[in-house]
């Protein structure tokens, strides 16, 4: 087994970087797809967009009030960082939870059920009175926020048309900057003038949480789950002459993730692995930014607040090149580019000590980190079980989160122990303490992505649904009725080896994407 996980290893890394372009009769250019698209497709797509800002506005909520709450509790920095830590912990919790309900039932009760409790315990943060109370909200905070990403990348991604996904997939990602950039907002313009301080920006973050929970409420269930709900229900009338009832599928669900995760579990360990690195890259790079700027470079609250918009500016722009040119370099190859350019710019992003510089570091940071995670919605949704595309791609990204969860207190720890001038007093040595973190992840992240797996282009959206007998099986796909006839019998191509008329066929070149993703 370890020859041949070896084997594997050289051959993603040697023949699989760089995917061949595929081209067939069924393909349409980037620009004619998203023209296509129709209202319910841009409406899911933007409902999970909203609900993964949502995400990043609770969160960063506490990065950007460290100095405010640090002053309320009468504690430092290194222990107001540990809220942060607690709620990263936590994550995975949630991630489990909402993933399998939501795998199980559906993506849209699931995610308005997880928005509302997020909108809660976000709005319980900011009432708080002790430091120990407010720990306590914000680990429960965490297991809430844990299962957004997951149900909001399936609910925006798997009813796109694939063309369209690679891009689809870096705008998604940056909602998480345009959520840290509506909470460096409204930080740098309420919270100064009204009387309640830092605890107006978790109650404005409470608001639109909640918000974003009733537009979801206004859409209809995704329409590629209630066509794997149907072709469920087709299949047990013809086998079985009835319809299953929810326990007995709800058992058929845990019995097919047994069967998943006997069989992936080296997938599991990749993608946990390439999450970790990622987590590690964007927190390390982004949890105690204001903090570092105010400590280490002597700048006021309202600058590290404009430096974060900046940066965040650099974060969308770059995430969006990022997924757009994934579906043509691969994604792989796209992680690794701009990996590598977030390591080139590391220097501006620690030396400079005017405004300018700080600021264009800051951009050219987020564009980098940024980019590289424009890629991961769409990577992780191809490579992942296709019937578990809540669970698995949450899971991993929260476990992730939760190995990286120290990463401001290792921050802050090192500041502690590293000192510098600028040029009086002496200060915690922010700069040199991310310049090295920054530096040994991307290294990481570059080794992790050249080895791993990609099924570029993959059609998850035609596989069977997880609670349906065999559901846990790569190769259990929904019938063409159900499909609308847009799907073609892949085993029978296999066997007979001959290329299917036009309308039902696939191209040689199709049958060559799929031998590469059967060998991945």
């Amino acid at each position: 087994m370890a020859s041949k996980a070896l084997s594997q290893l050289r051959y993603n890394a040697t023949h699989n970087l760089v995917p061949k372009r595929q081209k067939s009769e069924k393909q349409k250019p980037l620009l004619v797809s998203i023209y296509e698209l129709n209202l319910r497709q841009w409406a899911e797509f933007w409902t999970g967009w909203l609900a993964w800002s949502c995400d990043a506005i609770d969160f960063f909520s506490v990065s950007l009030s460290v100095t405010n709450l640090a002053t309320q509790f009468g504690k430092d920095t290194t222990a107001i960082t540990q809220a942060i830590t607690l709620t990263l912990l936590f994550r995975s919790v949630g991630a489990v939870l909402f993933g399998i309900i939501s795998d199980r039932y559906g993506r849209k009760y699931p995610l308005i059920v997880n928005l509302l409790i997020v909108s809660i315990l976000e709005l319980g943060a900011g009432f708080v009175q002790t430091y120990a109370q407010f720990l306590v909200v914000r680990s429960l905070f965490g297991i809430g926020m844990g299962g957004i990403w997951g149900l909001a990348a399936s609910t925006a991604l798997e009813n796109l048309p694939v063309e369209t996904r690679g891009l689809a997939s870096g705008v998604l990602q940056q909602g998480y900057a345009v959520g840290y950039l509506i909470a460096a907002v409204i930080n740098l313009t309420l919270v100064p003038e009204q009387p309640h301080s830092w605890r107006a920006l978790f109650w404005c973050a409470a608001g639109i949480s909640a918000f974003a929970a009733v537009v979801r409420l206004c859409l209809p269930e995704s329409e590629i789950f209630l066509k794997a709900r149907e072709d469920a229900r087709k299949r047990e009338v013809e086998e079985f002459g009835y319809k299953r009832g929810g326990m007995e599928k709800t058992r058929i669900f845990f019995r097919e993730t047994g069967k998943m995760l006997r069989h992936h579990w080296m997938l599991c360990i990749y993608a946990v692995l390439l999450m970790t690195g990622f987590n590690f890259l964007s927190h390390g790079s982004q949890d105690l930014f204001p903090t570092y700027i105010q400590t280490s470079k002597g700048f006021s609250a309202h600058d590290a607040t404009v430096m974060t918009i900046i940066g965040n500016c650099g974060a969308i722009v770059g995430g969006a090149i990022a997924g757009w040119a994934s579906q043509y370099l691969g994604r792989r190859f796209t992680i690794i580019i701009f990996v590598l350019i977030t390591a080139a710019f590391i220097p501006l992003w620690i030396l400079p000590s005017n405004f300018a510089g700080l600021a264009a570091g800051a951009f050219c940071i987020q564009f980098g980190v940024q980019g590289a995670w424009g890629v991961v919605p769409i990577q992780l949704a191809e490579m992942s079980p296709p019937a578990f595309r809540a669970t698995f791609p949450g899971v991993a990204y929260q476990v992730g989160n939760m190995v990286s969860s120290a990463s401001a207190q290792i921050e802050s720890t090192g500041g502690d122990n590293l000192k510098t001038t600028i040029p009086v007093p002496v200060v915690p040595d922010y700069a040199t303490v991310q310049g090295i973190l920054i530096g040994c992840v991307a290294a990481f992240l570059l080794l992790v992505t050249l080895f791993g797996p990609e099924k570029h282009g993959y059609e998850f959206e035609k596989h069977r649904a997880a609670f349906e007998e065999g559901g846990g099986s790569d190769e259990a796909l929904m019938d063409d009725e159900v499909l609308g006839g847009t799907r073609r019998n892949a085993k029978i191509e296999k066997q007979v080896g001959v290329e299917e008329e036009e309308g039902d066929g696939a191209s040689s070149d199709e049958k060559g994407r799929e031998e590469m993703v059967e060998r991945v």
